[in-house]
């Protein structure tokens, strides 16, 4: 064999190369092979038992909290968002405007009582706090470090007010949205989100977590829930259904006994709309249908097997939950198809990217809504002129400065503000939901289609099952496009912009 002799240059030139191979393979590990390892999620195994007669929700549920922050915890804090419900409640659930249309018959109300919290057969120590009894203060008996977890059980009963609200019993289904204590966020630097119940918009923010879920109800209703179904029973008139949901924001649910549903598979996702007796149901579940297949392919898969379109009384057009979304029974048949896109929105913008939606309530309400007009823009088959709805939200907005100048001398026009901080319904909404699809708008204008949907897909992959900060989203929108967006973001935020 032939003995290779390798010269001086030779030998710089293989060294060279050997050294730049290296260091390919190892960035490709990096980018590829060493991904951020996936931390294990909070879980919620609730056992439920509704009366019907007394409308009233009993609880027993078991928390295993695993510390995925930074620091030690000696106790935690959960919100009671039924306390909302209660009389001499702090804030008002609606507006008066709005009173009759939820207290249809008649001033109602509701709460969450508290019958105990423990730990491994142990009683813990709790105390109601909060601006309007709305946190539960439980005191963890043992300090839990950084990637340590503790299971313990808090036992409860919410009863309902009778209202047409998220949570609450109607005249055709009953509302169980925000009906258990939930782990209150935490954020570095900051400490524990404890903010009050609002009638602005959606005062919700929590961490994506595992449930296991079995729900004891009169067998006369039929259910439908955010996770997925896994088996239902019935015995002496009593049916029992046992629900299971990974990666989720949240849980809700919804009996009616005049409920009548369709079905259809969309890739991995059964959809399902539920109506009343005697509905249409194929118009609503065409039009859930395609939102679904759009919103797919505009900014990355949905990644549940399921989607429960739920018409139920409801005072708002919509409210939107993991995996299933309320339509209110109270909208003109030409709301509808509107409202069933928007709320199927946001799944994407809320469900699975979060956010904090009492203070920054224009990151998902913003987006969902601009989505709601590309999804138009996509199916002319509607008859929707995308031009059109962007010119009336603009004369819509500019109307809304006009009149409360005139009123008031002068009006806050900015959007990144808590939900309290908004005098009226009118205001936060034209801040928050017109104003944030003009925004979004004036982006995809300014970078071009090709660079806005790379940001709206690469938004959601990089903050899926997580919740994004403003900072965040300007951040991701400015890597994706390569254009500095951050004043072009805080102008519109600040309401510095004027619109004319």
């Amino acid at each position: 064999m032939k003995k290779i002799t390798l010269n001086k240059k030779t030998k710089i030139i293989s060294v060279s190369l050997l050294f730049l191979v290296v260091l390919a393979v190892v960035i490709i590990i990096c980018v590829n092979g060493l991904k951020e390892e996936e931390k294990p999620l909070s879980t919620y195994n609730m056992k439920l038992s509704y009366d019907d007669e007394n409308h009233v929700l009993s609880g027993e549920e078991e928390i295993t909290f695993i510390n995925n922050y930074d620091n030690m915890f000696t106790c935690l804090y959960l919100h009671l968002y039924p306390n909302a419900f209660r009389e001499g409640a702090k804030n008002d659930l609606v507006s008066v405007a709005d009173s009759d249309e939820v207290y249809v018959d008649g001033v109602s109300y509701g709460n969450i009582e508290i019958k105990g919290v423990s730990s491994e057969g142990e009683n813990l120590n709790y105390n109601i706090e909060g601006e309007d009894s709305n946190i539960l203060k439980v005191e963890l008996p043992v300090e839990v470090y950084p990637d340590e977890s503790i299971t313990f059980s808090v036992e409860f009963a919410t009863t309902l007010a009778n209202v047409n609200h998220r949570l609450g019993y109607g005249n055709n289904a009953i509302n169980f949205g925000n009906f258990y204590p939930v782990i209150c966020m935490y954020e570095e630097g900051v400490g524990f989100k404890t903010d009050l119940y609002h009638s602005n918009g959606d005062p919700f923010y929590s961490e994506v977590a595992s449930y296991q879920v079995e729900i004891a109800y009169p067998a006369k209703y039929t259910l439908a829930s955010s996770g997925s179904l896994q088996l239902t029973t019935e015995e002496e008139g009593v049916a029992t259904s046992k629900v299971s949901g990974d990666k989720i924001r949240d849980f809700c649910f919804v009996l009616s006994d005049i409920f009548d549903s369709v079905s259809q598979k969309v890739g991995s996702t059964t959809l399902t709309y539920y109506g009343y007796e005697g509905d249409s149901l194929s118009s609503a579940l065409e039009i859930s249908v395609k939102a679904l297949n759009t919103f797919n392919e505009l900014f990355g898969k949905y990644p549940y097997s399921t989607l429960n379109i739920v018409k139920t009384n409801f005072l708002h057009g919509g409210m939107e939950y993991p995996n299933l979304v309320m339509i209110s029974d109270n909208l003109e048949d030409d709301e509808i198809a509107y409202v069933i896109v928007h709320e199927i929105a946001h799944q994407w913008w809320y469900g699975v990217v979060g956010n904090d939606e009492y203070n920054h309530a224009w990151m998902d309400e913003g987006l969902t809504e601009y989505s709601t007009l590309l999804f138009f823009e996509e199916h002319e088959e509607y008859n929707v002129d995308t031009a059109s709805l962007v010119k009336n939200a603009t004369e819509s907005y500019k109307t809304f400065v006009r009149v409360y100048t005139s009123v008031n001398g002068e009006v806050d026009t900015s959007m990144d503000r808590p939900l309290n901080k908004f005098d009226t319904q009118p205001e936060y909404v034209q801040c928050t939901y017109t104003k944030g699809m003009l925004m979004f708008d004036s982006i995809r204008k300014s970078v071009g289609d090709r660079k806005f949907f790379k940001a709206l897909k690469d938004y959601y992959q990089d903050f899926a099952y997580k919740n994004a900060s403003p900072a965040d989203m300007i951040a991701s929108f400015i890597d994706s496009t390569r254009v500095d967006l951050e004043g072009f973001f805080n102008s519109w935020l600040s309401g510095d912009v004027v619109i004319k």
